[in-house]
């Protein structure tokens, strides 16, 4: 009976405009820098995607910036976190904080490391996103999704992706792709193979940072 005159009361509120969707409208960014080796040289384009971020998530979301080492599935390699308090003022706020602390991983990454342990760094990422509960969730790896890791570490683990988006930003070209182009498109395909049978809801790559408005076209 309870539940009868709860689904009357509802149907009523929409009938004059109320009753608003229960779900998270907040969107939350996991955004994967890769500090190994030689790609270390491309942060400050990395950067520039973390400004756009900034510039575009609105109060409520989530935005967190984390590296890709050696060994990345640790909180301690995530370098900002933070969501978006609803006041406009505060917001801004977080974001110079955000900036201030993102500035860090130039110092962070100097040298580069040894490996590249992108599957850590995307269950890393998962678990945050999923924690968030915002209704929109991405994970974006700024990498050339080349992944190296030691003997000691394991990552033939399942993921679980379900629910989230996944968009490979600045996928550059090794010199092994030079003599080979068909290991750079087996290796998105590899990837794009492995985040869908994750459960991923949407896989794409993006290299034009000159549009970076494409990360989240519909």
């Amino acid at each position: 009976m309870r539940r009868l005159l709860v689904a009357f009361a509802c149907a009523a509120a929409l009938v004059g405009g109320g009753c608003a969707d229960q779900g998270s409208h907040a969107q939350a960014v996991y955004l994967l820098v890769d500090t190994s080796g030689t790609y270390a040289k491309e942060l400050p384009r990395a950067e520039r995607v973390i400004n756009y971020l900034l510039g575009t998530l609105n109060p409520g979301d989530s935005f967190a910036v984390a590296r890709v080492k050696s060994r990345s599935f640790s909180e301690k390699d995530i370098v900002a976190k933070a969501t978006f308090t609803k006041d406009p003022l505060a917001a801004n706020q977080q974001k110079r904080v955000f900036k201030e602390q993102v500035a860090k991983l130039r110092q962070k990454a100097k040298g580069g490391s040894a490996y590249t342990d992108i599957t850590g760094g995307v269950l890393q990422g998962a678990e945050f996103l999923n924690e968030t509960g915002a209704g929109r969730k991405t994970i974006l790896i700024f990498s050339d999704m080349q992944e190296e890791l030691d003997k000691q570490v394991k990552r033939d683990v399942p993921l679980n992706l379900v629910g989230i988006r996944v968009v490979a930003l600045n996928v550059t070209k090794l010199s092994t792709d030079n003599i080979d182009p068909r290991r750079y498109g087996g290796r998105l395909d590899a990837w794009e193979k492995r985040v869908r049978e994750a459960g991923a809801s949407e896989w794409r790559v993006v290299n034009d940072l000159e549009h970076l408005e494409r990360i989240f076209r519909n």
